[in-house]
């Protein structure tokens, strides 16, 4: 049995509204309970009124650290991925959010913050010390990140390129990265929409890829960056990644 060891969180000392949006952020005993309460909630739905179905469960790690990487469709994306997830690991995720679209005010990264349990990425201000930062925190917590490496969800329904910021945080890292592909979000919920329309969705989830010996710089993060763009693309076709 280890030793307890008492830290200081490490949000600590950052006002309120600091916290919601810092890449830092560490959720108390009231937004845990907060987060189990809405998860179940989103996976009822989930089942019932879109009848998610996933593919390939078992091919996810057993435990974090890890990364799930999926194209993105929809609103309802993070929830279904998230949803596919056991109980057991679900308070270690954190979707990585476009920080001008989830928290640029109060209510929306209330929202954000405390029940998808996001963490921000500011698109047009995003630099290399916030890839460190969520670097460190995959591996030292350790955590799971959902990430669209599109940057944005898809307007008309087709699959964007992929940008090369995955390679950035994970080259030379050992975290395995799991390839996803999601398909009826976009149906269920294009962006044009607000609410939701009871179409199904599937999520098929592929063998997790390694790139620790990846090095980090330019030539690896294009590597990686192509690797799990064919990787998803090939669930999308509804092949195995070989």
């Amino acid at each position: 049995m280890k030793d307890w060891k008492y830290e200081t969180a490490a949000d600590h000392g950052l006002a309120p509204k600091e916290k919601l949006v810092s890449l830092k952020r560490e959720v108390g005993l009231g937004g845990y309970l907060l987060q189990r309460a809405w998860r179940a909630g989103t996976r009822l739905y989930l089942r019932c009124y879109h009848r998610l179905e996933v593919i390939g469960k078992d091919a996810l790690p057993r435990e974090a650290p890890f990364i799930l990487v999926c194209n993105h469709t929809s609103h309802l994306d993070t929830l279904a991925i998230a949803s596919a997830l056991p109980w057991r690991l679900r308070q270690s995720v954190f979707p990585i959010g476009a920080g001008d679209t989830f928290f640029e005010t109060p209510v929306a990264a209330f929202f954000s913050g405390m029940l998808l349990n996001a963490l921000p990425l500011w698109r047009h201000r995003c630099g290399r010390h916030a890839l460190d930062e969520l670097r460190t925190r995959l591996i030292s917590e350790p955590a799971i990140y959902i990430l669209f490496p599109e940057g944005t969800r898809t307007r008309d329904g087709r699959t964007k390129p992929f940008k090369s910021g995955i390679g950035m945080l994970i080259a030379e890292s050992p975290a395995p990265v799991v390839p996803c592909h999601i398909s009826g979000a976009f149906e269920a919920l294009p962006p044009d929409r607000r609410l939701p329309r009871p179409r199904s969705i599937t999520l098929r989830i592929g063998t997790p890829l390694r790139f620790e010996d990846v090095s980090n710089r330019r030539e690896g993060w294009d590597r990686i960056r192509d690797e799990i763009e064919a990787a998803v693309a090939a669930l999308g076709a509804g092949k195995e990644p070989g």
